[in-house]
């Protein structure tokens, strides 16, 4: 007997109906069928995340806590290599797809059946029970612990407060007070509910401990540290080479991982600073800026600090330069009215301005070969060139950072000062020259400039009345 086309449809359609049927089935008194994975059994699953492929204990860490026994996986990106003999029961779950292979079951919260995971460093011995003690410490801490820490090796745990401040780029470190923890400086297993981990947006990024300990602050939970710890292994001393290797594997992951998170500045507890944005190699951290509103501003953040000093360091070089050469110079627009306010840039913003007399541009060398239309990089890097604008200068961090200074040329007629190139900007207007007879010094971005000698009154005439007491964004 032949089954025809539409037959095989239906009978495929009834099938399918059946099984769901089946799968959705409850009768009295019986268990539902496990169509679906189990999900939240009591215990515990190691996890292992942060080694090196090119030297690791990853063999001796995964039996050691495999023989508890718990659940042992290992995350990452490919299958280690050279190759790790895993211990039976230990697996492996990478997380890379690769083109040409159905995508891997590397969801590790499809894995996790338990209803807590620790994420257990390289080179950690099992200690039996304090993998349980961690668990009760967790369910029977205050409200908002999420995470608990235990130190491995002899070393104590260093509790330290972590204060995010996203719409500035920055994580904040200082020691914390004994119980009020959001980070910890050592080796540590990190013990939290299942559900929490994988609920965060990136749970198993490396350095596992800071992006778990930055996205736990940011979520406002608590960390608590418990007693004991769980011993490391002996092992021979790393080689000069993977000592390197593994350095600037930390550096690369830890700029990937700041960059995720949307961090351009650490600021730790010792006042050391780490920076992880934009350089004078690198391009700026963010596009062209449409309608005087930059990228970072529509999403609730102000400049990067890697920017802003980037511009301070371009404005106190370009002031240099013009005061070395006696070209005459002011404070302009939304620069002096950071002057005035905060006696810096304002925090917002993405570029600085300065006025100059056009009749003193043939004085500074570098000025005078941009005026001739050459684009000029000086002894230390910043590069000089005409706008493409209008009939005015810009002065770059560099050739491939394109933050600046631009330098906006002026000439007397009739007592007050005018220009070639207007840009319909709102402050961007005439005023009068007595405003620069004299010019007088101001505190700006860390060094002194000049600047006109009622502040108040010039940048009312060009923002409005209130302009200093009343910040707003540039588009509002």
């Amino acid at each position: 007997m032949r089954v025809t086309l539409c037959q095989a449809a239906l009978a495929g359609a009834i099938s399918l109906n059946l099984l769901l049927l089946f799968c959705a089935w409850r009768g009295p008194g019986r268990a539902a069928p496990s169509c679906r994975p189990p999900r939240g059994v009591p215990g515990v699953t190691v996890l292992l995340r942060d080694f090196e492929d090119f030297d690791n204990d990853l063999a001796g860490t995964a039996r050691s806590f495999a023989s508890l026994p718990v659940p042992v996986l290992v995350a990452a990106e490919a299958a280690p290599y050279p190759p790790v003999p895993l211990p039976a029961g230990v697996r492996l779950l990478p997380l890379r797809p690769v083109a040409d292979r159905p995508p891997p079951l590397a969801h590790p919260e499809l894995h996790v059946r338990t209803r807590h995971v620790a994420l257990v460093p390289d080179g950690t011995r099992a200690v039996p029970g304090l993998l349980e003690r961690m668990r009760d410490a967790l369910e029977q801490g205050p409200g908002d612990t999420r995470l608990v820490a235990a130190a491995v090796g002899s070393v104590p745990l260093r509790c330290l407060e972590l204060r995010l401040e996203p719409r500035v780029w920055t994580a904040r470190y200082g020691t914390g007070a004994p119980g009020v923890c959001r980070a910890v400086e050592g080796t540590a297993v990190l013990l939290l509910r299942t559900r929490d981990l994988f609920a965060l947006p990136f749970p198993l990024a490396r350095p596992v401990p800071t992006a778990i300990f930055v996205q736990a602050a940011l979520r406002g939970w608590g960390l608590r540290v418990v007693p004991g710890a769980f011993p490391a292994s002996r092992r021979p001393p790393v080689s000069p080479h993977n000592h390197w290797k593994a350095e600037n594997l930390a550096e690369s992951r830890r700029r990937r991982l700041m960059r995720d998170l949307g961090i351009k500045r650490e600021v730790l507890a010792d006042g050391q600073e780490r920076w992880y944005g934009c350089g004078k190699e690198t391009a700026r951290c963010f596009s062209t800026v449409h309608a005087r509103t930059p990228q970072y501003l529509l999403a609730g953040r102000w400049t990067p600090p890697c920017c802003l000093r980037a511009l301070r360091e371009t404005a106190r070089h370009v002031v240099g330069a013009l005061e070395a050469t006696g070209v005459r110079y002011w404070l302009e627009g939304g620069s002096l009215l950071g002057a005035a306010r905060l006696g810096d840039i304002i925090p917002w913003d993405y570029d600085v301005d300065l006025g100059i007399y056009q009749e003193d541009v043939g004085k500074c060398r570098w000025l005078a070969a941009a005026a001739a239309g050459e684009p000029v990089e000086d002894a230390e890097g910043f590069l000089w060139e005409k706008a493409a604008e209008g009939d005015f200068y810009r002065v770059h961090y560099s050739r491939s950072n394109r933050l600046h200074v631009d330098l906006w040329p002026f000439y007397p007629r009739g007592g007050v000062m005018t220009k070639d190139t207007w840009l319909g900007h709102p402050q961007d207007v005439e005023f009068p020259e007595s405003f620069l007879q004299p010019r007088v010094p101001m505190a700006f971005a860390g060094f002194t400039a000049m600047a006109p000698n009622n502040a108040r009154a010039f940048l009312e005439l060009k923002f409005g009345p209130g302009a200093i007491e009343n910040p707003e964004y540039p588009n509002p």
